[in-house]
């Protein structure tokens, strides 16, 4: 198997490279700036084109066998026009999967749970259910996926819950330097389920598509197997950081003016709403979610971090 991995210097491909590369699979890894990879025997670093505009795969396609799309535009809500997010989102994907095609035995898209549903749902959310995203960012990703669908190669979609893990970014390392701080906080009332995954068994999950002929042409959510609440994800910081949760019940209302006083009341609906993920498709395949959600997140609080380039 030989695998170009797109965006390989970002959240997720920093760790899926060296990953893939372990497990003696050589691993072509694209990147806006390859000198930050390291170069090793399965590694071999290569300059990513601009998705901004049309692109030629040729050279980065040639002699592999399986690509591993990673390459887009994060959730940043109202910072990028929609053309960008549609470019680099969309179309890019299109153009890769098109000229991959009779090329490669697997595309394996990464996607996110947000080209199916909002930043809350009242019910469990499944692959059964209607895509809805809510916001141009899940738009453009569910656009991916059709395209991809109709470019012809043979495919497998990952939508994965929001992924945490050592040097996190978004609103997971927001909660982390919150837990940090040594005053109590007032999210012991705070009970709502929230699925999230650990990078770990995001990687488990590509490694296992990448091998499992059942997972072509599918799409697939991936979550830990069990939910946490906010409460339980403050206080797993705070337990990997080796001290006591210090948590306190306080009424939603008063957490929101709390929240809007540092700014941030647009981030009520992510606390405090229900989000809870079935990852049991992608689990009837073989795959298997080894880390919980509260364990990985000790993990990830006592883990080094590595400065930001």
């Amino acid at each position: 198997m030989r695998i170009l991995v797109t965006g390989a210097t970002g959240f997720i491909g920093q760790s899926l490279v060296p990953a893939l590369a372990r497990q003696g699979t050589f691993v072509r890894a694209a990147a806006r700036d390859p000198s930050r990879l390291t170069a090793g025997p399965n590694i071999e670093p290569i300059a990513m084109p601009d998705l901004s505009g049309p692109v030629d795969w040729t050279s980065a396609l040639e002699d592999v066998s399986h690509v591993v799309h990673l390459a887009g535009i994060a959730h940043a809500p109202g910072t990028l026009p929609d053309e960008i997010y549609a470019r680099i989102n969309t179309e890019a994907v299109g153009e890769l999967a098109e000229q991959a095609k009779g090329k490669i035995a697997r595309f394996v898209l990464m996607s996110s749970v947000r080209a199916q549903a909002g930043l809350s749902s009242p019910t469990v959310i499944t692959e059964a259910d209607e895509p809805a995203p809510t916001e141009i960012y899940g738009r453009t990703k569910l656009d991916a996926e059709r395209r991809l669908a109709a470019s012809g190669v043979d495919y497998t979609v990952l939508r994965p819950a929001v992924v945490y893990g050592p040097n996190v970014k978004g609103n997971i390392a927001s909660l982390a330097t919150i837990a940090k701080t040594p005053m109590p906080l007032p999210f012991g009332g705070l009970d709502n389920r929230r699925s999230l995954l650990s990078i770990d068994n995001l990687i488990a999950a590509v490694a296992h598509v990448l091998q499992t002929e059942e997972t072509l042409n599918q799409t697939y959510l991936v979550a830990d197997a069990e939910p946490i609440s906010v409460a339980g994800m403050v206080a797993a910081m705070r337990e990997g950081l080796g001290r006591p949760p210090q948590l306190v019940k306080m009424p939603h209302k008063a957490i929101r003016r709390l929240m809007k006083s540092f700014g941030r009341e647009a981030d009520w609906e992510r606390v405090c709403g229900t989000f809870e993920i079935d990852p049991a498709k992608l689990i009837a395949t073989g795959w298997k979610p080894e880390i919980d959600s509260a364990e990985g997140i000790k993990q990830m609080m006592r883990a080094p971090q590595t400065p930001a380039p």
